[in-house]
């Protein structure tokens, strides 16, 4: 039985362009088939998270996080009686407008769209199901529900002044309500992405290297993780003793959410979803001691993962890429493929065409990114970043 304040799709606040819905699928189903279904979540599968897309098949990519995200989403969204379907479809869609490359291509636009409104990969997302996804006949975007559309938006929180350009162009045709917390279901997706990422960069770190399992089994809740392991499995082999450890590391980051989220709705007590929006606070999130704990293990990530050398190196190579691309498509539009000319013509300021090569080069895979640059400057940074590395 779903919780008062749970989304209901039954009184669902519709979509923007009215359309008969589904006799078998509820309207937040439909959101989430729709995502899974539209192209910009098909190219995360060749877009990083913290590894260029060429470095190694095991490493994650946004689509096989997306899809953590999602199920783990679903999982918290189950134990809190909350609208499972949303949850998914806020989770898999959180990530859409991130660019290649990933925060490295998302600060290298931001600082090259700083004179157009800059750029912001939950507003892009915004603008890929609102506008870039062109496939229905009477409508751009995905036209999906304002409960999904809000998650996506501020599934993190209250969306600051000044408004992200992408977000702020639709929120004036659609008031997505920008100044208060989403609901509940999209906070359970948030603290899922949370869960997600810090757990499976921790298997990519050791996967790459970066740093050994002696180091993370005397990190703060590793390394009680590590020790049920050790005593639980004496001389368990290497591969599967840190698998072990991870798992249970894992479970105790899920289960805190759930718990601590638990009690802090019921201690609320909301009798809709309009009440956890309008309480000030997110009421999805973990005990204080656990985040704590969390902050020094993302220290250590910081230190021995996003700035290792090689990953530095790697950063610096590829920002290139962006910030190479983005000057060529700016005063060279013939360069862009003919179905985005169209609406080059259409643009009526450089801000208007800023707007849209940003577009296309945050659409980009890692892959086709590295692709056009070899192309367009005769430079390829894939050869020069596997020389670096001794491949």
């Amino acid at each position: 039985m779903a919780a008062p304040y749970a989304s209901d799709p039954q009184t669902a606040r519709g979509r923007l362009y009215a359309e008969e819905e589904s006799a078998f699928r509820s309207p937040f189903q439909r959101d989430r088939d729709r995502i899974i279904h539209a192209s910009a979540f098909r190219r995360l599968k060749h877009k990083t998270q913290v590894f260029i897309e060429h470095e190694g098949d095991y490493f994650r990519t946004r689509l096989t996080h997306s899809i953590e995200v999602a199920q783990v989403a679903r999982t918290v969204a189950a134990a809190l009686d909350l609208n499972s379907d949303l949850t998914e479809a806020v989770a898999l869609a959180h990530d859409l407008g991130h660019p290649p490359f990933g925060h490295t291509g998302e600060e290298a636009l931001n600082e090259l769209m700083a004179p157009h409104g800059g750029f912001d990969h939950n507003a892009q997302a915004i603008r890929i199901v609102t506008s870039l996804e062109r496939h229905y006949a009477e409508w751009d975007g995905l036209n999906l529900t304002w409960e999904t559309l809000e998650g996506i938006a501020k599934h993190n929180g209250p969306v600051a002044e000044p408004v992200p350009y992408a977000l702020a162009d639709y929120n004036a045709r659609h008031d997505l309500e920008l100044t208060t917390h989403a609901s509940a279901e999209a906070q359970v997706a948030a603290l899922a992405d949370d869960i997600a990422y810090s757990s499976h960069d921790l298997h990519d770190g050791l996967r790459a290297e970066l740093f050994s399992t002696d180091e993370l089994a005397e990190l703060p809740v590793l390394r009680d993780c590590f020790a049920e392991v050790d005593q639980s499995y004496p001389g368990l082999n290497y591969y599967r003793r840190r698998h072990e450890a991870l798992r249970r590391f894992f479970g105790i980051l899920v289960e805190d959410v759930i718990v601590v989220s638990r009690r802090a709705l019921t201690d609320l007590g909301p009798a809709s979803a309009a009440e956890v929006r309008m309480a000030g606070r997110m009421m999805v999130r973990f005990s204080p001691e656990l985040w704590r704990d969390l902050k020094v293990i993302r220290e250590f990530l910081f230190h021995r993962m996003y700035r290792a050398p090689d990953v530095v190196e790697m950063r610096a190579e590829v920002t290139q890429v962006i910030r190479d691309l983005f000057p060529l498509f700016m005063s060279d539009t013939e360069l862009l493929p003919k179905q985005w000319r169209k609406d080059v013509a259409d643009a009526t300021s450089q801000t208007g065409l800023a707007r849209i090569v940003a577009d296309y080069i945050s659409g980009m895979t890692d892959r086709f990114a590295l692709q056009e640059h070899a192309r367009l400057t005769g430079s390829d940074v894939l050869i020069r970043t596997r020389v670096l590395r001794g491949g």
